[in-house]
């Protein structure tokens, strides 16, 4: 079964998102995917709402590294959990890049998630000055070893990461199917170095960065891949019907 996650980022209000849910789940089939709807904090409720007993988990699109205390304007894994929350997001560009995000607080994050149940969806992906000078492996291997630092093998059976190129997200370029399978191939070899070969087979990867129904079918023959991770496209209920519908 193939997974797919969208990633509704700053868009939609709560009644946005209902008429949006209304439109989509009239005509979606869940039989054949693992789909995880990433929407604004404030619409967690209407997703968990209208979603309910239809096969589709609900994600938030990010947390904070601590449990509680003073941080004005901050959302705990508590709040998350106590939301419906399934997964997380953590790590992605955007985060790391506005928010100045480092390993060491993306690594905090999913352990506050994992203690309070949540399921993680780990951003990783070089930038492209880091392409251009061949350093892409070398990012991955930092970045997933910053934010995986401390953990238990079989918590890893909770994290999916997602292979995002920085400089695909959002702009229209996308990379081939080969340097897909040789990036993700990479990741792999971190988890199965500094876990185990069983560990690197079974814990799901998928590609995002500028997916839509377009292009989404040339991404279909990467070997290494279980899915994907949709952004811009999933905005338009009619465009992420089409890509379900291609991908299971």
């Amino acid at each position: 079964m193939n997974t797919l996650i969208a990633n509704f980022k700053m868009n939609m209000s709560p009644e946005e998102t209902k008429n949006y849910l209304i439109t989509f789940l009239s005509r979606y089939e869940s039989d054949k995917l693992d789909l995880t709807l990433c929407l604004p904090y404030t619409s967690l409720y209407v997703g968990n709402y209208l979603c309910k007993g239809k096969g589709i988990r609900i994600g938030a699109q990010n947390l904070s590294d601590e449990e509680t205390g003073r941080n004005t304007g901050e959302v705990s894994g508590n709040m998350l959990k106590g939301s419906g929350v399934d997964y997380v997001i953590v790590g992605h560009s955007e985060r790391r890049k506005k928010f100045k995000e480092d390993s060491k607080a993306i690594n905090r994050k999913i352990k506050v998630a994992l203690k309070n149940g949540i399921g993680l969806i780990l951003c990783v992906g070089e930038s492209l000055i880091d392409r251009n000078t061949l350093k892409t492996k070398e990012v991955l291997k930092e970045q997933i070893e910053g934010a995986l630092k401390g953990l238990y093998e079989n918590e890893l059976e909770r994290v999916i990461i997602a292979y995002e190129p920085i400089w695909a997200v959002g702009t229209g370029q996308t990379p081939s199917a080969k340097e897909i399978d040789s990036a993700v191939k990479e990741v792999r070899k971190v988890i199965s170095d500094d876990f185990s070969e069983v560990a690197s087979k079974s814990i799901r990867i998928v590609y995002g960065g500028s997916i839509d129904s377009k292009n989404v079918k040339q991404f279909l023959s990467c070997k290494n891949i279980d899915g994907f991770l949709v952004g811009h496209a999933c905005l338009d209920a009619n465009e992420f019907l089409k890509i379900c519908s291609l991908v299971r």
